[in-house]
């Protein structure tokens, strides 16, 4: 046999090349050797509650299922890449695989992340966990990636159907000008037209820094019927004041748009404005099932009365993929068998019926429609109708 070619850490970091030494090298799988998982995550920066709600949620499944699986111990290895910096992602995905030995990298803030490591999963033939980002193509970008949270698309198409049944004719679209929020405009403009809506007019945002007043101020000189919002989570609360200062709602215009808007982690804080709010997501806090109201308890009480919101359960249920993948395999962490033992897999989360579809390796899930109401002093996303088993509709 002949010698595998000697590469150093420094000449492997500066090429990217971390599946020619990772595939070369023998991966030996002893019961004693732990499994260690790279959670790559933003914990500083514009998106560090995405980062807390993750962490926090995988936390959560370990000390509710143990620090084992198929015989192997679990080591969980966080990463800070801040959420914005996508050579930083990929960087620190280089370095767990070849410095820490991971089996699997998981997190993933924003699509952009997502988009510059999945190479180093293909390469590395390492499991690539997408537990946040959310842009339609992203499993597309590697064999080796499962999502474990959803999609834009998916949570924005039955917003648009029930607005348009709605007695909502008329709609002015505003997104964070990237990938998500394209997919958004897109899917929303796409189907309500479907339905007889008119979109009046679309509006992007700059993603870094935005200043929401000057494209309020347009919609509410537009008149429409309704405001379609699509921002990343953390970015609802800036929306919601400058919708309550610019008097949209005593115009009689209606907000709407996937839940990311009014996010769990942030809806208490929002105040008066944000009541009345109809978004469609995949998860509500408030999600009435014993398995979420577990979740909710036991995940309030273990991170100081933080509430759970969508990203935890893309945490929780990430982890619950990897733990279950283990079980099948029987503690064997070979990447492609790894993946393979999680196409098809189906449980109940706390945000109810999951199924990870083994042609694309993208959640199928229900997507509920819910308004913001008050209960016991507090907000909270009220389901009132539900779509079950969506698939991605651009996947």
């Amino acid at each position: 046999m002949a010698a595998f070619p000697k590469v150093t850490r420094r000449s492997f970091l500066a090429t990217g090349m971390a599946g020619v030494v990772a595939a070369s090298l023998p991966r030996h799988s002893f019961a004693a050797d732990p499994v260690k998982i790279g959670l790559i995550i933003p914990k500083t920066g514009p998106f560090a509650s995405t980062g807390r709600q993750v962490e926090a949620a995988c936390r959560l499944y370990m000390q509710k299922n143990g620090d084992s699986a198929g015989g192997r111990k679990i080591e969980l290895i966080v990463r800070d890449d801040t959420g914005t910096q996508p050579e930083l992602t990929k960087r620190i995905a280089q370095e767990l695989i070849t410095r820490d030995h991971v089996a699997v990298i998981a997190g993933f803030g924003l699509t952009p992340l997502a988009f510059a490591t999945a190479p180093v999963a293909t390469e590395a033939k390492v499991p690539m966990i997408v537990m946040a980002a959310a842009t339609s193509v992203i499993p597309q970008r590697s064999p080796f990636i499962v999502r474990s949270g959803f999609t834009v698309s998916q949570v924005t198409a039955p917003i648009a159907e029930w607005g348009a049944k709605n007695k909502i004719s008329k709609v002015v679209t505003l997104v964070s000008d990237y990938a998500p929020g394209i997919d958004s405009e897109k899917t929303f403009v796409k189907r309500f037209k479907e339905a007889g809506g008119t979109i009046i007019e679309s509006l992007r945002a700059p993603l870094a820094n935005p200043e929401f007043a000057p494209f309020i101020q347009r919609v509410k000189d537009a008149k429409p019927d309704a405001l379609f919002v699509f921002v990343p989570s953390g970015a609802g609360t800036a929306v919601m004041k400058t919708f309550g200062e610019r008097g949209l709602k005593d115009a009689g215009i209606r907000l709407i748009g996937p839940g990311d808007v009014v996010d769990d982690d942030i809806l208490d804080s929002m105040g008066d404005p944000a009541l009345g709010v109809v978004s469609s997501h995949h998860y509500s806090a408030a999600h009435p099932s014993p398995e979420n109201k577990a979740y909710v308890d036991s995940f309030m009480q273990a991170n100081g009365g933080m509430r759970p919101n969508f990203h935890s359960v893309g945490g929780y249920d990430g982890m619950h993929l990897i733990y279950e993948a283990l079980k099948k395999t029987g503690g064997d962490t070979n990447g492609e068998k790894m993946v393979e033992a999680m196409k098809g897999m189906s449980w109940t989360s706390p945000r109810g019926p999951m199924t990870i579809d083994p042609a694309t390796r993208d959640v199928i899930q229900t997507v509920y429609i819910r308004q913001v109401e008050r209960v016991d002093g507090h907000l909270w996303n009220i389901e009132f109708d539900q779509i079950d088993n969506v698939k991605d509709p651009m996947g």
